[in-house]
């Protein structure tokens, strides 16, 4: 911990109209400006935590981040909205407990708060050339202008930038005309877009064409064909079979009419006596 935060011990916080944490008094003024002093509550806490574990993989340095913080918990309430919070000396990545973080402003050009914002500044540079395919490589002072450009316009309009609000806006920049959530999104539209093509590109098809298509022999399979043989066949071996009966019948018939044309046998008259 910096030399320059050892004698504070306490803070009095209060809940500003835009929500966030702002601290009221400290127990050490000569060192600390309260003016426009803000403090990170646990629930901001553990959302630029969750910031930083993408950046892991390109050289987040974690000691840097705790040594730029100094942790408080909640020791009463001081009445009329505010907290009194006592200093801890609890990790702020281990400890079980919801810690307020200060940030280690009294020196704001080299002091560990300012070493911690060019450090993810760094960090988020080298995400971004690694999963942005830039013309030419962003670089760390294109981003410090831009972010400072940002702020120099909220000092114009009198606001204080809170230091959750300073901090986002390093962990979450991505240059203008760049995202990677509508990146992603963008490539699962397009897949939905071809699927529609392929769909697209098939004429519709009226019941008769439906028709027509289905008794065209050309647009049959093998085994259609093989099919409507088999039909056919027992079709025609059906038709065989219904001539033969009639053949049979006209053959029984012409017998019978045969038999009715022969004559008859007739037995011989007997001699008469002389």
């Amino acid at each position: 911990m910096a030399n320059s935060s050892a004698i504070l011990d306490w803070c009095i916080v209060r809940l500003g109209e835009d929500h966030n944490w702002w601290v009221d008094e400290v127990s050490d003024p000569v060192r600390w400006d309260t003016d426009g002093l803000s403090i990170v509550d646990p629930r901001q806490a553990a959302h630029l935590i969750e910031l930083c574990e993408p950046l892991r993989d390109y050289g987040f340095d974690q000691d840097l981040f705790e040594s730029a913080f100094i942790p408080f918990r909640i020791e009463k309430e001081a009445g009329k909205g505010k907290v009194r919070l006592k200093r801890v000396k609890d990790s702020l990545f281990d400890s079980e407990e919801k810690l307020f973080i200060l940030a280690d402003v009294v020196d704001d050009e080299n002091g560990p708060f300012a070493d911690l914002l060019d450090h993810l500044t760094r960090c988020r540079v080298k995400l971004l050339n690694d999963v942005f395919k830039f013309e030419s490589k962003l670089t760390v002072d294109e981003v410090e202008d831009e972010l400072r450009e940002e702020q120099n316009a909220s000092f114009i309009e009198g606001k204080a930038i809170h230091v959750f609000d300073e901090l986002c806006s390093i962990l979450d920049y991505t240059p203008a005309g760049f995202d990677e959530d509508e990146d992603e999104a963008d490539r699962a539209a397009a897949s939905e877009d071809d699927a529609d093509l392929d769909d697209a590109d098939l004429p519709d098809v009226d019941d008769e064409d439906d028709e027509s298509i289905k008794n065209d022999a050309s647009l049959k399979w093998d085994e259609d064909e093989e099919e409507d043989d088999d039909e056919d066949g027992k079709k025609a071996k059906s038709g065989d079979d219904d001539e033969d009966e009639e053949e049979d019948e006209d053959d029984s018939d012409d017998e019978d009419e045969d038999e009715d044309e022969k004559p008859s046998k007739k037995k011989p008259a007997p001699k008469k006596k002389r």
